[in-house]
């Protein structure tokens, strides 16, 4: 895989997000994750995941020097896919559970919020949804996974005002599960896995897919109205020109951060 590494710790399989300085999300990346989870899923050797990033981020979220480039064609394929590797992620029948090594804004809490439990590391680091101001329309599905963390009046107040959270108020208010210091992340990641990866698997895992009935038939339904308003909006010249302005903005700061 070129975007991430992946460790086996006897049935722990480790992801470790590796594209670039931070792990902003590409096509390739978007496949490449799906196509592993699916692998993973369907593998008895593997009794659960952890998905990590690597030294100050976890993932900057959407690529969006590579993907201000895509064409039409490519746009859309782009975004059902992310929103395919979306529900791949919550709908996983094993234990999940996201080490989140530094920021993980927009697309990367997204990868982070379909986890079934998330750590996090102490800093001057942020995490949330921050697509409206970035001018990209928030699908319903985006709407249902960050409410069914944050409750309804939490999600919708911070995607309409695209907030993005320092670690302590994400704590707050249940974004993430815990902080602990850096070299603490593993530990505390591999503890959480291993904990769940000792309950009865099938018991652990129907209750899971029972929890999330709703959640996944949501991430599973058909968004092509959605996907056709978000595209509508992606190539609005408003929109490309507050585009270039912030990847004028990464560049002039050789980071793919948002």
């Amino acid at each position: 895989m070129n975007t991430f590494q992946t460790t086996i710790q006897g049935r722990l399989i480790v992801i470790s997000l590796d594209r670039g300085r931070s792990n902003a999300i590409n096509h390739e990346m978007v496949k490449e994750l799906t196509s592993c989870i699916k692998t993973l899923e369907h593998d008895d050797n593997v009794g659960g995941v952890i998905l990590t990033g690597k030294e100050g981020f976890f993932s900057s979220g959407i690529d969006l020097i590579e993907a201000y480039d895509y064409d039409e064609a490519q746009s859309r394929e782009f975004w059902v896919d992310f929103l395919a590797l979306q529900s791949a992620l919550a709908g996983f029948r094993k234990p999940l559970v996201a080490a989140i090594s530094g920021h993980s804004p927009a697309g990367g809490c997204i990868l982070a919020i379909c986890c079934d439990y998330r750590v996090m590391i102490e800093g001057a680091f942020i995490i949330g949804l921050n697509e409206v101001p970035v001018g990209i329309i928030v699908p319903d599905s985006v709407f249902s996974l960050y409410a069914f963390w944050l409750g309804q009046r939490k999600a919708y107040q911070y995607l309409m005002e695209g907030k993005l959270l320092k670690v302590n108020e994400a704590l707050e208010a249940g974004l993430i599960d815990d902080v602990v210091s850096p070299d603490r992340l593993m530990n505390a990641a591999i503890e959480k896995v291993t904990a769940f990866m000792k309950l009865n698997p099938v018991t652990w895992t129907e209750s899971k897919l029972n929890l999330r009935k709703e959640l996944i038939g949501k991430l599973k339904a058909d968004q092509t109205d959605t996907l056709d308003k978000m595209l509508k909006q992606w190539w609005a010249p408003e929109t490309r020109q507050g585009l270039q302005m912030m990847i004028q903005n990464l560049k002039s700061k050789n980071t793919d951060v948002k």
